[in-house]
């Protein structure tokens, strides 16, 4: 409108840390997400440190541990056979993942509503500390982990047809979690209807977080597979590759938290962002939302 600052909006502050106002392009939503993200790596990181990283290197131990054997036996004519027990310690394998999933899956919940409450509350000039927001994050919990069960199976779903189709669901769940932690009713129709109505924008927003997501998790992949190469095909059968093992883990979930925050950040922005398409809000409102 004539005499108004770029980007404004009726009932949108153009100045607002968290909410980006519509038209103002990609650039005002990076620049929150980077605002976000110094504002709050102090209590994000040892959130996310607890909730996502001590996982991730418990569930690289485990895979380490129970892992089925990967060389064949040579049958009597040259042929490839199964070595003895394949079949068990494979089920063994994939039973001890799945039920680890399962019993992380709520702390990793815990940590994605903890930092989504310390974002918003930062942005509102609100206390946010470690404490108070891991209280926050327990409360929603085990109403996000449901959702991102559901979530999980419809991507799996998808994925079961072809590459795009999984990619499509992936994209269209993505801010799943944030609809819950504010709206907390209807948050898987609510993310496929926030992506259509604005598909090119919630696309490229969504784009750009998976690349760091999956950047990160590629960094992390990366230095855990090199890192065990010197430790054998087994690293845990002898106490020394154990800890070897144990200590490459360790280093592979340090340096895929960055991921973590940068994933945890440019959603909640980007939910913002959305909301903001949809009408009037503000950062306090976003915060009182949360509860």
């Amino acid at each position: 409108m004539p005499g108004q600052p770029y980007g404004w909006y009726p009932g949108i502050d153009p100045g607002d840390p968290l909410v980006t106002p519509p038209h103002a392009g990609v650039g005002a939503w990076f620049s929150r997400c980077s605002a976000a993200i110094r504002r709050g790596w102090r209590p994000l990181l040892p959130i996310l440190l607890l909730t996502q990283a001590v996982p991730a290197a418990v569930m690289s131990v485990l895979s380490a541990a129970f892992a089925p054997p990967d060389q064949f036996a040579t049958g009597p004519d040259g042929a490839p056979i199964l070595p003895d027990g394949y079949f068990s310690q494979t089920f063994t394998f994939y039973g001890v993942i799945i039920v680890a999933s399962l019993l992380f899956g709520p702390l990793q919940s815990t940590g994605w509503a903890a930092g989504s409450w310390v974002i918003t509350r930062q942005a509102a000039g609100e206390p946010a500390g470690v404490g108070a927001a891991l209280r926050y994050g327990l409360r929603r919990a085990l109403g996000l982990w449901g959702w991102t069960i559901l979530a999980t199976l419809l991507f799996a779903v998808g994925a079961c047809f072809c590459l795009l189709p999984g990619i499509y669901v992936a994209f269209a769940l993505a801010l799943a979690g944030p609809v819950y932690l504010f709206e907390r009713e209807n948050p898987i129709g609510r993310s496929f209807q926030m992506f259509h109505r604005r598909f090119g924008m919630v696309l490229g927003r969504v784009a750009l977080v998976a690349v760091a997501a999956v950047g990160g998790a590629l960094v992390g992949a990366a230095i855990e597979m090199f890192g065990r190469l010197p430790l054998g095909t087994h690293p845990m059968d002898a106490p020394g590759t154990a800890a070897g093992a144990v200590a490459v883990a360790v280093l592979s979930a340090l340096l895929a938290t960055p991921a973590y925050l940068a994933q945890l950040v440019g959603l909640v922005v980007t939910y913002a962002e959305q909301r903001a398409q949809e009408g009037p809000v503000n950062t306090a409102q976003l915060a009182a939302e949360l509860g």
